[in-house]
């Protein structure tokens, strides 16, 4: 059996690893293994992007959601969640004072909501295009069909998050009621892939019920789709869900996660989560030093922010405010990083 050190060398020489050598990885490592991981992660990101850290202005715009999946702190069915849809005039608002803030890449997040129907997205995305030609434009509004998909491409979108939460079926149905599958959220991967879209997938770690063997098979999942983005982040119990009282995600085995996902796919473009940031004070630090290379710092309506709880806690104030920036500079300085203001889009190798 190789050592440790020999599999995280041969990971960042991007050579195929074995399935005992992936669980190896994944559940052995001494803290000083991991600190050589974390390190061999960063060299390679600073390597392919040096010490700049995109921004990308996050817009929340709808805690609305159609769908009843059991982590949500929006779900459909749960009855103290705040509700609320911004209007194509407020999200073009919000895009005016990110441009004035130096943004070149807007988020568009929010529920499935069936009043920000296809043609609505469609509708909103041409106003951003036509006010901001050279910007780029990011979806994240769960699993439509072939045909929205390209809608919205036509539209002027250039990016679509849709994390897969995980490739094992059975866990997939712990995790969400019928009517959802993940065989069709990965088809809606793929069909934004071949679309054309720059597509971002990831997972949650420690969502209940979650394996060693289902994270294995997350990164085998990776492998396949090629994913230009991916967004990992630990699980946080929400209020009104049926995992209200569950244990939070390890905030260590994330950050592991981000380290090894960066020395196998070293040109993706990888966050540090606001879930991460939750659950620890520190968290953004640590996945940029881990090898994460993009933060998503808020600019939705202040007095709407707080109202878009996926989960318990969610950080919406400080360096994730698009206020204060100059806070982020700061605490990026601290660590050796900078912002990097420029759309960062994907870079084939």
């Amino acid at each position: 059996m190789r050592s440790h050190c020999d599999i995280i060398e041969k990971l960042a020489s991007q050579r195929a690893l074995e399935k005992s050598e992936w669980m190896s990885l994944l559940t052995a490592l001494t803290d000083g293994e991991k600190e050589l991981l974390h390190k061999k992660a960063a060299e390679v990101a600073t390597a392919n992007f040096g010490r700049g850290i995109f921004v990308r202005a996050l817009l929340e715009i709808s805690s609305y959601c159609r769908n009843n999946c059991y982590y949500c702190g929006i779900r459909c069915s749960n009855k103290d969640a705040q509700r609320y849809r911004l209007t194509k005039e407020q999200i073009l608002e919000c895009c005016a004072e990110g441009a004035k803030l130096g943004f070149n890449t807007f988020v568009l997040q929010g529920g499935e909501d069936p009043k920000q129907n296809d043609e609505w997205v469609a509708d909103v995305v041409r106003a951003i295009r036509g006010e901001y030609p050279d910007k780029a434009i990011t979806l994240s509004v769960g699993e439509r069909s072939r045909e929205a998909y390209a809608l919205f491409k036509e539209a002027g979108a250039d990016r679509f998050l849709l994390r897969h939460e995980t490739r094992n079926d059975g866990h997939y149905r712990e995790l969400h009621p019928v009517p959802m599958s993940g065989e069709n959220r990965r088809k809606c991967l793929f069909t934004l892939k071949e679309i054309g879209f720059q597509t971002g997938s990831g997972m949650m770690i420690g969502s209940p019920g979650q394996t060693v063997e289902h994270i294995y098979e997350d990164i085998r999942f990776l492998e396949e789709l090629q994913p230009q983005m991916i967004g990992i982040g630990p699980f946080l119990p929400a209020t009104g869900t049926p995992f209200e009282n569950r244990p939070a995600g390890s905030g260590e085995n994330t950050i592991l996660l981000v380290s090894l996902l960066r020395l196998r796919f070293p040109q993706a473009l990888i966050p540090a989560t606001t879930a991460l940031s939750t659950l620890l004070p520190n968290g953004m630090e640590r996945a940029i030093l881990a090898g994460a290379n993009v933060v998503m710092p808020n600019i939705s309506p202040p007095e709407e922010r707080k109202k878009y709880s996926i989960y318990n806690n969610k950080k919406s104030t400080g360096a994730e405010s698009a206020q204060q920036m100059q806070l982020l500079e700061e605490r990026l300085n601290a660590i050796g990083y900078h912002i990097n203001y420029a759309r960062g889009d994907y870079r084939q190798e």
